[in-house]
């Protein structure tokens, strides 16, 4: 039975006339322990395909599960790591830390909790700031922070929306790598969703691109069958990465482009003839009643994005 698995499922939002589809016929297979990439372009549904797996959202139609059990809302099997950190910014990265292993751990002693958020801040490397706030540590290691505290509670899948989108290029780089390590060394089930197909390629097992068809269904998933660990200082290099890439990008590409339509813009254009001043004087231009106008209308066929 695979770990999570979404059947046909579709999802919109508003009423009647205002209402925006943003998901449609999503199918998706997840088996325990892998690494999994959604890519797609900005806006094009993934944060609303990784709430349907975490049940922040219901599906319209379909079905999402876990371990065969229909998603309904969220729960601890389920550790969701945002773009935006998530901290509270009153308690210190232990007191983040624990605030998750205390709501899930609580039949443990408090000496096995306090060794539990010991373990979890020293995979993340941050055991030095233990006692730090929020506010005194840079935005890559908040977001260690934030990996740390939902590892910290065990969940079966851990869901990351974009986790890397606000740090700065070598920062990313850096934490690219971190998360990569953690998982080869834990193994917990990943859904990473990003909109960088570097970054896809890099840090995952399988990538899956969210075509941007309007709305938005997955493509057929890419198996990246890299060695790891994966150097990035070589990887560029690789001609199975290049390969990977262009593959990657020209999906996206091609599926954008077929979201484009033509449509008929009636244009309506300035109802005033230019001066032909070849066959008048300056006295006789200064003294016109006034500029040659003329009605026009033309109809004219553009291409604009769906």
């Amino acid at each position: 039975m695979s770990l999570i698995q979404i059947n046909n499922a579709s999802k919109g939002f508003g009423h009647n006339g205002s209402r925006t589809e943003v998901l449609k016929d999503i199918n998706l297979t997840v088996e325990e322990g892998e690494f999994v990439v959604i890519v797609g372009y900005s806006g094009s549904g993934k944060s609303t395909l990784i709430n349907l797996i975490s049940g922040l959202v219901k599906p319209d139609a379909g079905e999402a599960l876990i371990e065969g059990k229909k998603i309904t809302e969220p729960g601890p099997d389920r550790g969701l790591v945002f773009q935006n950190y998530s901290l509270l910014p009153w308690l210190t990265v232990e007191e983040n830390i624990a605030l998750a292993v205390d709501e899930v751990f609580k039949e443990w002693t408090s000496e096995q909790r306090k060794a539990h958020v010991a373990k979890y801040i020293a995979m993340v490397k941050l055991t030095p700031a233990a006692h730090k706030l929020p506010k005194e540590l840079s935005g890559g290691m908040r977001q260690r922070v934030s990996v740390a505290r939902t590892l910290a509670m065990n969940p079966k899948v851990l869901l990351m929306d974009e986790p890397l989108s606000a740090l700065d290029a070598l920062t990313r780089a850096q934490l690219q790598d971190e998360i990569s390590d953690i998982w080869m060394n834990n193994k917990t089930t990943v859904i990473w969703i990003t909109n960088d197909p570097d970054e896809a390629i890099l840090v995952a097992d399988k990538v899956i691109p969210l075509l941007p068809t309007a709305p938005a269904t997955l493509g057929e998933p890419m198996i990246i069958d890299l060695e790891r660990p994966r150097d990035r200082r070589t990887i560029n290099h690789d001609p199975k990465f290049k390969k990977l890439r262009t593959q990657l990008i020209t999906t996206l590409l091609d599926a954008k482009g077929r979201t484009k339509s033509k449509t008929s813009l009636k244009l309506t254009l300035p109802d005033i003839l230019p001066e032909d001043l070849t066959t008048v004087n300056s006295l006789q231009f200064l003294n016109r009643s006034g500029p040659k106008r003329r009605t026009a209308e033309k109809r004219e066929e553009v291409e604009v994005a769906a």
